[in-house]
């Protein structure tokens, strides 16, 4: 069984306590009061949901979910069995699983009841693929929303999306998100019986940029201080679950908390690691089934992971100012957020910033087998990385599916690889 985490903030249990409240609420208003829901991609916008008041299952948090109660065994069985490739993306395909193998008793939740909508962006083969037959086993609409290609490239894309949005995602690529999420808007009144107020959208953009920008100081105290006050273990659960309530007064007051622990710890002079010799770099989605892994170097190495994307993105892709058309400047966040952080220019090149700003000694890739888009930039990156004298080991892991996981195997062979640093 994997080792525990170790966390270092009093904001951490607090926040993974408001998820998991928020989870048994959620089950309650889906399943048990039949409330209107959707389940969606973490790429979509999650603000027309919550300015409607329309509660939304994230496909990846779900995934997440399913893989903490050790179920994604038996799921990616059932795809197996189902006859589905056995390098399909366990990310985005655990919950068709779980739908498909049609158990209540072994199932979060007893499983997912039929949602109004489930929607996704296009960003690789898989979705169409997963998000057609999810919806037809449940049997609700699916509401695509397309992913083109840009014409234009802006490299130092970080500085300039939150108010120059309009030229770093091109005019006709929002011109298409704008008419989709009127459509989806639609959808939603006419299925559930509920208003879109744009003044709502608007508020609520308004305190999301609040939250980021605390989110942007949090990100400067942890990855730009030596020795680095908390690792990403912290890190993330204090990014990303106020993510997921973005704009909420929860969430805002939940990342003011975070920094002022973080100030703190700065000021007190205080390392997560007592020894910090090495500062490490991990490129990918989380591993949620061990994330007790990511402290396992420190006592031998004196290594630290000080940087993964939650926590540096948040103050860069999401704020967004020029706020004269709510709805437009949503679609700037959503059109690209999953292409910067995986697919050349964006990726390499923000990252690479990322890890000069960090002092960032080596870095660690997460190459799962079947999520295509987790690989596409990835070699790329690597040869940035590598270009500019930083050394990077791939990790083959999977970040949900733990069947072929293999922690002390890991802790071996990248020890041979730090030894070299």
């Amino acid at each position: 069984m994997a080792q525990r985490s170790r966390k270092d903030l009093e904001c951490t249990p607090n926040a993974q306590r408001f998820q998991k409240q928020f989870g048994n609420e959620l089950k309650q208003r889906v399943v048990e009061s039949g409330e209107p829901f959707a389940i969606v991609q973490a790429d979509t916008p999650h603000e027309i949901f919550h300015a409607m008041d329309i509660p939304i299952v994230t496909n990846q948090w779900w995934s997440a979910y399913i893989s903490a109660k050790q179920l994604s065994t038996r799921y990616v069985k059932v795809l197996d069995d189902a006859g589905f490739p056995k390098n399909s993306c366990k990310y985005c395909s655990l919950g068709l699983g779980c739908t498909l193998d049609n158990d209540p008793e072994t199932a979060p939740w007893g499983g997912l009841p039929t949602p109004t909508v489930l929607v996704a962006r296009m960003t690789c083969d898989c979705i169409q693929q997963v998000f057609t037959l999810w919806a037809d086993a449940l049997g609700a609409p699916f509401y695509p929303l397309e992913a083109p290609g840009w014409q234009t490239k802006v490299p130092n894309w970080w500085e300039k999306a939150p108010r120059e949005w309009e030229e770093v995602y091109q005019s006709d690529r929002l011109d298409l998100m704008v008419e989709e999420m009127k459509g989806l808007i639609s959808l939603l009144e006419e299925r559930t019986g509920r208003r879109f107020d744009e003044g709502k959208l608007l508020d609520l953009m308004q305190r999301i940029n609040e939250q980021e920008e605390i989110l942007g100081e949090c990100a400067q105290l942890a990855l730009e201080t030596k020795p680095c006050p908390v690792t990403i273990v912290d890190q993330m659960p204090n990014t990303m679950i106020p993510q997921w309530h973005r704009g909420s007064d929860w969430a805002i007051s939940h990342v003011k908390q975070f920094r002022d622990e973080l100030k703190a710890r700065v000021d007190a002079g205080i390392g997560a690691c007592k020894n910090e010799k090495i500062r490490m770099m991990w490129i990918g989605a989380g591993l949620w089934h061990d994330s007790g892994f990511y402290q396992a170097l420190e006592d031998q190495f004196g290594a630290v992971f000080v940087w993964s994307m939650y926590l540096p993105f948040a103050n860069y892709a999401y704020p967004r100012y020029n706020l004269e058309d709510p709805l437009r400047a949503l679609a700037s966040r959503i059109c690209g957020m999953n292409e910067v952080l995986h697919l050349p220019p964006w990726m390499n090149e923000w990252m690479l910033h990322e890890a000069k700003r960090s002092g960032i000694d080596a870095v660690f890739m997460l190459m799962p087998e079947g999520a295509r888009l987790s690989q596409s930039g990835s070699l790329f990156t690597q040869q940035a990385f590598e270009a500019a004298g930083i050394p990077v080991l791939a990790i083959p892991a999977d970040m949900v599916d733990a069947s072929s996981w293999n922690r002390d195997a890991m802790i071996e062979k990248i020890g041979t690889f730090l030894s070299g640093i």
